[in-house]
C-alpha cells in the first residue's frame, strides 16, 4: 500500500498575527509556535483540575467530564509537546525559566511526574536504543502476545522508576538521578498533602492520570519497537517503525516518523514527512517497516488481537525493498515480533 503522503500538507504556518509574532519572539524556533497556544489550553484545563478540589460532593460527577477533556482533547498533544521540548528547548535563553512550565506546572495534571519523562527518554531510552540495557526494551518479549505486554506494563508500573534511578546511579549520571528524584519525590509529597485535604479530587486529577498515561506510553513504545530484526537490533531502520498518513501525525507533531527520530533525534518535528519522502530509497534498502493510515496505538491493538491481514494491508511497499505478496508480508512481520535473546 502506498499513496501520496498527506502529512506533508500540515507543516507549521509560522507567525501570522501580531500576537503570533510577539509569542514567537520568546521561543528559539518559530515553527514551535503551536506549543505556546497548546500550553495556554493545557493551563486552562489545569485550572479546571484545581477547581475540582473545591467541588465538594460533585467531584465524581465532574470527573468524567474532566477526564474526557484531558484524554480526548489534550493528552496526546501534550505528551508530544513534552517529547519535542525535551529534545529541543522551547524558550530563548532570556526566558529559559519558562522551560520548566511544561514538565513542572502542566505535566502533573496530565499524568507526567516532573522530570521523569526527560530522564527516562533522553537519559536512558535514546542512548540505549531499545537494546538490552534499555529499561523499556521490547526485545526479550513476544511482541504479539497480550500476556507478554501485561508483564512489560506491570514491570514498568511497579519498579520502573526505581530501576531508572538505579540505572543512572550505576552510570554515574548524577545530574539525571538528581532531576528524577527531585521530580518524583516532589510529586508524591504534593500528592500526600493533597490526599489529606481532598483524597477524591487528588485521585481524579493526579493519581489516576499517572497510571493511565504510563499505560498508554508503554503501549506506544511497544508498538514503536515491536518489529525488531534480531540480526541487527541496534539499527533504527530495523528496530523501529514509521506510521504515515494518520490523523495522529497531524495532531501530534508527526510523532509517527519514529525511525528517523532514532536516526536523528534532534530533527525538528516539522521536517519528518519531507525527510521520509526524500529518503524512501534508503528506507527500502534497509527493508524498513512502514505502515500507512494507522498510528502506534492501532498497531499495538492489532498486534494484541493478531490482525495480521489488517497490518499487511497497511504495510507500505517501499522502492528497493523485496517484493512481497500479502502472505509474504505477514510472514515478514511475524518474523520480526519473536523474542530476541538479550544475554
Amino acid at each position: 500500500m502506498t499513496t501520496a503522503n498527506a502529512d506533508l500538507a500540515h507543516s507549521p504556518a509560522g507567525p501570522r498575527s501580531p500576537l503570533d509574532h510577539r509569542l514567537a519572539a520568546m521561543i528559539l524556533d518559530p515553527r514551535d509556535l503551536p506549543f505556546l497556544y497548546l500550553m495556554l489550553g493545557c493551563l486552562a484545563l489545569a485550572a479546571f483540575g484545581v477547581a475540582l478540589f473545591f467541588s465538594g460532593p460533585y467531584v465524581w460527577y465532574l470527573a468524567p467530564l474532566y477526564w474526557a477533556a484531558v484524554f480526548i482533547g489534550f493528552e496526546d498533544r501534550f505528551i508530544l509537546m513534552l517529547h519535542c521540548t525535551s529534545h529541543r528547548q522551547l524558550f530563548r535563553p532570556e526566558h529559559r525559566r519558562l522551560n520548566h512550565v511544561i514538565p513542572w506546572v502542566i505535566g502533573p495534571f496530565f499524568g507526567e511526574t516532573p522530570e521523569t519523562y526527560f530522564v527516562h527518554h533522553m537519559g536512558m531510552h535514546h542512548p540505549e536504543n531499545n537494546l538490552a540495557a534499555d529499561l523499556s526494551s521490547t526485545m526479550r518479549y513476544r511482541r504479539d502476545s497480550l500476556a507478554h505486554w501485561l508483564h512489560y506494563l506491570f514491570s514498568f508500573l511497579s519498579v520502573g522508576p526505581a530501576l531508572l534511578a538505579v540505572y543512572h546511579w550505576r552510570k554515574h549520571n548524577k545530574k539525571m538521578l538528581q532531576r528524577m528524584l527531585l521530580g518524583e519525590l516532589s510529586f508524591y509529597a504534593a500528592v500526600g498533602v493533597l490526599v489529606a485535604l481532598n483524597w477524591r479530587a487528588t485521585l481524579v486529577v493526579f493519581v489516576i492520570p499517572v497510571l493511565l498515561v504510563r499505560t498508554l506510553m508503554m503501549a506506544g513504545n511497544w508498538a514503536q519497537h515491536a518489529f525488531v530484526d534480531g540480526a541487527d537490533p541496534a539499527n533504527p531502520y530495523k528496530n523501529s517503525i514509521t506510521c504515515i498518513n494518520t490523523r495522529y501525525n497531524r495532531r501530534c507533531f508527526n510523532d509517527g516518523y519514529h525511525i528517523h527520530h532514532h536516526v536523528k533525534p534532534r530533527c525538528h518535528w516539522s521536517e519528518y514527512p519531507g525527510e521520509f519522502e526524500s529518503n524512501k530509497l534508503e528506507y527500502g534498502r534497509q527493508d524498513a517497516i512502514v505502515f500507512e493510515g494507522v498510528d502506534f496505538f492501532q498497531v499495538w491493538a492489532m498486534l494484541m488481537t493478531k490482525q495480521w491481514k489488517g497490518l499487511a494491508k497497511r504495510f507500505v511497499r517501499l522502492p528497493g525493498a523485496p517484493e512481497r505478496d500479502e502472505a509474504a508480508v505477514i510472514a515478514y512481520l511475524q518474523s520480526r515480533v519473536a523474542p530476541i535473546a538479550t544475554d
